[in-house]
């Protein structure tokens, strides 16, 4: 999303020669294609980025396309949007999800628009006609910028909304202690226009640069900060018992996730839209919370994680 936006050429080129996953399943280690199927004969290349909630779905994608028939290469793990959107672009590989917001923003290079549907039908219109790139229905799940709280501090506080959280920077500003990385201090779509959103101004004494990781704990102990950002979809959210305020002005700009593939591949295999709509539709925020818990609090395994998944919903 907002993370790993610089190419790394290296791993790219490691990644598109080997066809395995930088810190993912290769090729080898998946269950293979199904003998039979609406997608037998279809060999596709599926990629992602190189964090763990892509890591989840490049595996997920891999097994729904295999269940159902498709030779799939693997080239999960490529470091940064820009590389693997190249790797797309030239046709190294076939397919990665994407977040609209990143697709607007950062790819397209556009102002805000706040409206999910809206947002889709822009980027999705604008890539198809520049870059016949298709993105197909966009899942549920919105992995964009989040402010949070540890449940217990949020009740006891009254706090539910950001208009709430705004109210009480104004009126006890040391009981609205915030968190953040230094990128989300310094976007325009973060904190500065947060505050501007909302109509409230925290005492730079009540604000804390952390890195991302660590602003997590940080929340869930209440110090340096009872409140911080955090990423819609990361699964120590509820592994932590925190509670992500309502974002009641619709602030922040939405981050749908939706499979890219490449128009000439759509084309060929139209059913891969037809085999990958009912994943869409089952990917919400609160699955990909507990999808990414288990791997990251839990430790296991991006492949165990998708194998359990597709199965216990009858995918593979």
């Amino acid at each position: 999303m907002r993370r790993n936006m610089m190419a790394a050429a290296s791993l790219l080129s490691l990644a598109l020669t080997s066809g395995c996953a930088l810190g993912s399943s290769g090729a080898a280690e998946g269950s293979g294609p199904a003998e039979s199927g609406p997608l037998k004969g279809v060999t596709v290349n599926v990629a992602s980025k190189n964090f763990t909630e892509q890591l989840l779905l490049c595996e997920i994608t891999a097994e729904r396309l295999e269940s159902q028939g498709a030779k799939v290469k693997r080239t999960c793990g490529i470091s940064g949007t820009n590389a693997v959107r190249a790797a797309l672009a030239g046709g190294d590989v076939d397919m990665y999800w994407e977040y609209t917001g990143t697709g607007w923003l950062a790819l397209q290079q556009h102002g805000t628009v706040n409206d999910p549907e809206a947002m889709y039908k822009k980027v999705s219109a604008l890539d198809k006609a520049k870059n016949d790139v298709v993105w197909l229905p966009p899942a549920a799940a919105n992995n964009t910028y989040a402010v949070a709280v540890k449940t217990q501090t949020a009740k006891k506080l009254g706090v539910s909304t950001l208009s709430e959280y705004a109210k009480l920077a104004a009126q006890k500003p040391g009981s609205a202690g915030f968190c953040g990385a230094s990128e989300f201090f310094g976007r325009d779509d973060g904190w500065p226009g947060l505050q501007k959103a909302y109509g409230f101004s925290l005492p730079k004494s009540e604000v804390a640069e952390l890195a991302e990781g660590p602003i997590y704990n940080a929340i869930a102990k209440g110090n340096p900060c009872p409140f911080g950002e955090v990423f819609a979809t990361d699964g120590r959210i509820s592994a932590l018992g925190l509670t992500v305020l309502k974002d009641d002005k619709k602030f922040f700009p939405p981050y749908n996730l939706s499979l890219n593939v490449r128009g000439a591949v759509l084309k060929k295999y139209p059913k891969i839209q037809t085999v990958m709509d009912p994943v869409s539709k089952l990917l919400t925020t609160t699955a990909l919370q507990k999808l990414n818990a288990e791997i990251d609090v839990d430790g296991k395994r991006p492949e165990e994680v998708a194998s359990q998944w597709l199965s216990a919903n009858k995918l593979k």
